[in-house]
Formats: structure tokens, sequence, C-alpha cells
């Protein structure tokens, strides 16, 4: 049970907000060394748990050291972003005339979830897609339309592009057929005594990905209804 007090430190350390690598990094030496302690280890022992545990902490990091590319694509989107990509992406949306907030979301959503449906998830996400180019899209259709956003609306915006991108990829990915997700749904029900293909569990993906476009259609649709309305109410009186 004491090898348990290595969740207790990253709860503290949460708790106490301290930096998260500082805080995994000691929840991995108190179990390693919880697991080494008996009432008869010297401080020898003690010593060499240590090491142990910080050789497999070392070792399961470069096996996972190409997770940190993650670090060179943000490092090119801020690049982009610091050259005018937002910028670029609100005049070319607030030149089209027929650019509304929902139907930029809704094109977003469609291209989303048939990309997620063909195994194609890397092509969207918050920080590759929705921060620099979806998000300013959308925001800029409503500039267009209604001028300067009040930051309530600006947020609403915002939240609602990162929710396309969510919402599309989480019903979208599960159509494609070798996704970790329909594995682990074939791995559950075997467990429970269903046998089920993954090509079934594909199938049967669809109707759900439908119902999803459907369902937000009707939300990013009632979007551009709230925005009309409470923007229109509001354009007045800033211009006053």
């Amino acid at each position: 049970m004491l090898v348990l007090l290595g969740i207790g430190v990253v709860v503290l350390g949460f708790v106490l907000r301290a930096n998260p690598l500082l805080v995994v990094m000691a929840a991995v030496l108190t179990t390693g060394l919880a697991a080494a302690w008996t009432p008869q280890a010297d401080a020898q022992v003690m010593y060499q748990a240590a090491l142990s545990t910080l050789a497999s902490f070392g070792k399961a990091f470069n096996d996972s050291r190409y997770v940190s590319m993650v670090w060179f694509v943000l490092l090119a989107i801020g690049l982009l972003e610091r050259g005018g990509l937002q910028e670029r992406a609100r005049m070319l949306i607030a030149k089209v005339q027929a650019a509304t907030v929902g139907r930029v979301l809704w094109v977003y959503f469609i291209v989303r979830q048939i990309a997620a449906a063909l195994g194609l998830t890397s092509l969207g996400g918050h920080p590759q897609m929705v921060r620099p180019l979806v998000a300013p899209m959308a925001e800029g259709a409503a500039e267009a339309k209604f001028g300067v956003l009040p930051d309530r609306e600006r947020f609403l915006i915002r939240s609602h592009s990162a929710a396309a991108d969510n919402i599309a990829l989480f019903f979208g990915e599960d159509i494609f057929i070798a996704i970790a997700s329909i594995l682990l749904i074939k791995g559950f029900l075997e467990q429970n005594g269903i046998m089920v293909e993954p090509l079934q569990l594909s199938v049967w993906a669809i109707p759900t990905a439908i119902a999803a476009l459907t369902i937000h259609s009707v939300r990013l649709w009632l979007l551009d209804a709230r925005l009309k309305r409470t923007l229109s109410t509001k354009a007045p009186e800033a211009a006053q």
C-alpha cells in the first residue's frame, strides 16, 4: 500500500499548484522509494532504489522523446501568428458576404468530421487549426456584419469554435476502423461476452456521426440567431 503514496504526492502538488513536472518527478521518486522500503532497508538500499527509479524514468522519457516534437509545431504556429496569420484569416473571411459564424463553423465541422472518418485526425486540432485559423475566421465573419465584438460574444464564438472541433473529431473518428477507440470498444465488449467485428462498430458509428452533425447544425443556427439578436441591439448603442 505504500506505493500509493505517489498518488497523494500528485494530489498535494496540484492542490498547491506546484510545477507539474516537479510534481510528477516527486511522485515517481516517492513511489519508487516506497516500493523498495522495508524495515530492514538501509541507506544504501534506498540509494540504489532512487537510482533505479531515476533510470526507469529517464528510459521512459527517452523512449517517448518523439512527444517533444509537438513543441516544434507550437513554435511554427507562433511564428505564423506573429507574421499575421490571424489577421489574414479575418480579412479573407470578411470578403465573403454570405459568411456567418455558424456557417463558417458548420463548414469546418463537416471537413473535420470527414477527415476524422478517413483516419486523418491530425489535420485539425485546437493549437494548429482552431486558434490560428478557425476562431479568427469566425470572429471575422461576425465583425464584418456587426462591427467590434464585445468580450462576451467574442469568447462565445471562440468556445463554439473549439466545440466544433471536439464534437466533429469525437463522433467522426469512430467511423475509421483502425482507431484506438474502436479497439477499446471491441476489447470491452469481448470481456463481457459480446463478440463484434471492428467493421460492425465502424458502420454503426455512421448514424451517430450523422446525428451529431444534425444536432450541432441546429446549435450553430441558434448561435447565429443569438448573435444577430444580441449584437444588432448593441450596435446602435456602440455607435452613439
